[in-house]
């Protein structure tokens, strides 16, 4: 690797290397230390070409998933079954890797924008800015910044666009999958809300088992395929669904707490 060699970007591949090398060094035992990350499929990450590869997951802290995610794909690519055991993954990592994200997020503090140099593909989102509800039309350069992540290696995308469980997939995310034709490899993760608090930055508990299922990516007629039908696809496949419901009471997945801040938000 060059010392000065960048990626579509700008980013500088060598200092973004020491920043995945330092920051997963800080952070790995929040995985495997405070608190258990179970994994599952990891054998899938293996068998994924380098580009062109989109992982939608649901969403439940800002910033500890995808971390986790981090950990979990280098580990995997590394050999590691469903383990991010001995962190000697990080001396090598997927540098081609990115994460959406929200603007406004990753610059809102230090840590956020060490984090955007590390993977953030920013966009500005279309309905919502400072806590607000707004509607604005979707830029452009955004879409063409995510198409570029992925034209380079994999792109992690939290499709709902929130960490509140169980809202609707954003249909730019059907529309990106139309239009770029990538492997979508879904992800459902538990856990992490009853760990970390909301940011995913302060350990909320400890001794909890968090979970992260890698599937099989989906088979999509892409040509043929409606919005509609592709965002219901992902739902399902994230397990957003509003028929999961039924299966799993939000009184499992939500503290007393954010189930009072979500009442109040609705109502």
């Amino acid at each position: 690797m060059g010392l000065f060699k960048k990626n579509p970007f700008g980013h500088i591949l060598f200092l973004k290397l020491w920043l995945i090398r330092i920051l997963g060094a800080l952070t790995h035992r929040r995985f495997k230390g405070f608190n258990t990350l179970e994994i599952e499929g990891s054998e899938i990450i293996r068998d994924l070409p380098d580009t062109n590869v989109l992982f939608v997951s649901n969403h439940q802290t800002y910033f500890a998933d995808v971390v986790s995610m981090f950990h979990v794909f280098n580990a995997s690519l590394s050999g590691r079954e469903d383990s991010i055991k001995n962190i000697g993954y990080l001396w090598r990592p997927k540098l081609n890797l990115y994460f959406v994200a929200a603007k406004e997020t990753m610059q809102s503090g230090l840590l956020p924008k060490i984090l955007a140099y590390a993977g953030s593909v920013s966009i500005e989102r279309t309905w919502r800015s400072e806590g607000k509800d707004v509607k604005r039309q979707v830029k452009m350069s955004d879409v063409s910044s995510i198409s570029t992540a992925l034209k380079d290696g994999w792109v992690i995308t939290f499709p709902q666009g929130t960490t509140r469980p169980w809202k609707p997939i954003r249909r730019g995310t059907a529309h990106l999958i139309k239009k770029n034709k990538p492997i979508v490899v879904p992800i459902v993760i538990d856990g992490f809300r009853r760990s970390f608090d909301r940011k995913g930055i302060r350990i909320k508990k400890r001794g909890i088992l968090q979970s992260m299922e890698i599937k099989k990516p989906l088979d999509i007629d892409y040509d043929n395929v409606t919005v509609a039908d592709l965002v219901e696809q992902l739902e399902m496949a994230i397990e957003q669904h509003p028929s999961f419901l039924k299966v799993i009471p939000k009184e499992e997945i939500l503290s007393e707490e954010e189930l009072n801040k979500e009442r109040e938000w609705r109502y």
